[in-house]
């Protein structure tokens, strides 16, 4: 408690700084920031059981404070897990105390940074550091990061840092350097643009005794090629990435005398006009774990990860629909002869058509109408388990793991109504995803209303049904959310696993909160029961365990 009175302190000391007079503000520098504490209360639920940790009552807990003065920024981030973080956030993150901080000086050409910072190379698939907090991961880099600009065509960066790793750093080194070439001028493009891009990233780490001379060094190298196009209507991109080889490790452990290269190839195309487009993804992984320790590749906190490799699917917004979400499968892994896994390859294609005003299909208001669709498949291999090599396809589609297709209708029917409907179907297979048995075929329907009462005031109704002969079975679920003004909110939502085989875990997931906005500041309370399984932002997820409890969630700006 006494660490959540010293952030506290630390918080309305910040707010008094930021809210100097201007006079002083111009003589000073300026001082912006925010806070975040996210707090929970876990109970005892009669159909859950018993809440079986020590602690009941934890928080994570953010306080973000940014100074300028001229060409000249600083800055940190304190953060608390008092008295234990929210549950499975990594064992690491259990202290208070200064977690980043940074140091910049930045001019139109140049900008050098030492400490703790954020950045990406190209997608991402070679290097991307950044920040999740709902996911739990910070994968910021602290050392040195010089970016120079000698004209508007070219960006230069350089880097040396160890990645974030809880309070401490990784003893991994990650040395990088990136290049943007902006080719437009050079052929004189006047009605469309084209850049490249090329980057390196080396992770050193020692080779524990025990793996020395079996065929990978301290040192692995990777490297990236990239070329982008954009158009009036038509934009394309393609990126390349090789790593050298490394020893294999699965759920953190080396495979002995297993050593193998990595490629990642990424494809985007699109077409758009006024009403109209479509955008295709195509990607294909084999080995692209990259991890600043190598033991930390598999682990469940998303720690030490240099890059980003997110499931390209759709993005749901709906509790069924997120209940078998596909990850990137981008390891190798030969656990038995019945589970390889060589990495994926796959894509997805979204499209959007808005039907205009005044036609059949449009009406008074016009109709949206976006579909998307994504499959994806492990690599065609084979493992000699006496050599210990492997033979991988470059465009072998092995095993199915995922596919989907969706539709989503939105509808405005006169000034107070408006609808959506969403439909999914899946095809997930969770022995290759998730380690667990079986394949799930599902349909997932969703209806949504919303009802305008006044310019201030809206009633939203959703009911949600999920189909299935396998797993879990059939799902349903409903919400109801009155929006009192733009500040003030309520809602009830519930789902409900009624087609389970075991009638003991036919229960109710339901919750009930609201939340406060006003300026930057909001408070949000919510209490009920959260559903064991997977929880996805931006195709990056974590597990969360079933529990019932309070949960609290205030953020500010300043």
């Amino acid at each position: 408690m006494k660490k959540l009175l010293y952030l506290s302190f630390a918080l309305a000391f910040s707010v008094g700084i930021a809210q100097e007079d201007e006079e002083k503000k111009k003589d000073w520098g300026t001082v912006t920031g925010g806070f975040e504490s996210n707090i929970q209360w876990y109970n005892d639920d009669t159909s859950l059981g018993k809440f079986a940790e020590d602690e009941h009552f934890r928080s994570n807990n953010y306080l973000k404070l940014d100074y300028n003065y001229g060409n000249w920024f600083a800055g940190i981030q304190v953060e608390s897990y008092a008295p234990m973080p929210l549950l499975n956030y990594s064992p690491k993150l259990d202290d208070t105390g200064i977690a980043t901080f940074y140091a910049m000086y930045k001019t139109r050409k140049i900008e050098v940074t030492a400490g703790y910072f954020y950045e990406q190379f190209g997608s991402g698939l070679i290097l991307r550091g950044w920040e999740n907090r709902p996911l739990g991961i910070n994968n910021s880099f602290r050392g040195a990061r010089v970016k120079y600009q000698p004209s508007d065509a070219i960006a230069l960066t350089g880097m040396y840092a160890r990645q974030r790793d809880g309070f401490e750093v990784s003893e991994g080194e990650i040395f990088g350097f990136n290049s943007e070439i902006d080719l437009t001028n050079a052929l004189n493009l006047e009605t469309s643009s084209l850049s490249a891009g090329f980057s390196y990233v080396g992770r050193k780490e020692d080779i524990p005794e025990q793996f020395q001379n079996t065929g990978f060094d301290e040192l692995t190298n990777a490297f990236s090629a990239r070329l982008d196009y954009s158009g009036e209507t038509f934009y394309s991109g393609i990126e390349y990435i090789t790593k050298g080889k490394d020893a294999i490790v699965n759920s953190q452990r080396f495979i002995e005398n297993f050593v193998e290269k990595g490629s990642a190839l990424l494809v985007n195309f699109g077409y758009s006009q006024k009403g109209f487009g479509i955008d295709a993804t195509v990607r294909r992984l084999e080995n692209m774990n990259f991890f600043s320790e190598r033991e930390a590749a598999g682990n469940v906190f998303n720690e030490n990860i240099v890059n980003y490799l997110p499931g390209l699917t759709k993005q749901h917004d709906y509790a069924l629909t997120n209940i078998y979400v596909y990850q990137a499968q981008a390891a190798i892994s030969v656990p038995d002869p019945s589970l390889f896994k060589f990495g994926e390859i796959g894509g997805q294609i979204d499209m959007f058509y808005n039907f205009k005003k005044g036609t059949a299909l449009g009406g008074k208001y016009g109709t949206k109408i976006a579909l998307n669709a994504a499959y994806w498949a492990g690599l065609k291999g084979d493992f000699d388990f006496t050599e210990r090599d492997s033979e991988i396809d470059f465009f072998g589609f092995g095993r199915k793991y995922f596919s989907e297709f969706s539709m989503e209708i939105r509808k405005k029917w006169d000034k107070k109504w408006q609808s959506i409907f969403y439909f999914v179907n899946q095809y997930y297979n969770q022995r290759f995803i998730n380690d667990e048995r079986g394949v799930v075929n599902s349909n997932v329907a969703v209806g949504e209303v919303i009802y305008k009462l006044s310019s201030r005031q809206s009633v939203r109704i959703e009911l949600q049904h999920l189909w299935t002969p396998d797993d879990d079975k059939n799902w349903a679920g409903g919400t109801v959310e009155f929006n009192v003004t733009p500040r003030l909110s309520f809602y009830i939502t519930d789902i409900y696993n009624y087609g389970n085989d075991i009638e003991d875990e036919q229960i109710h997931y339901y919750n009930v909160g609201g939340s406060f906005a006003r300026g930057a500041t909001r408070f949000a309370l919510n209490y009920g029961r959260q559903r064991g399984g997977l929880v996805c932002v931006g195709g990056v997820c974590r597990f969360v365990p079933q529990s019932t409890g309070l949960t609290v969630n205030i953020t500010t700006a300043f």
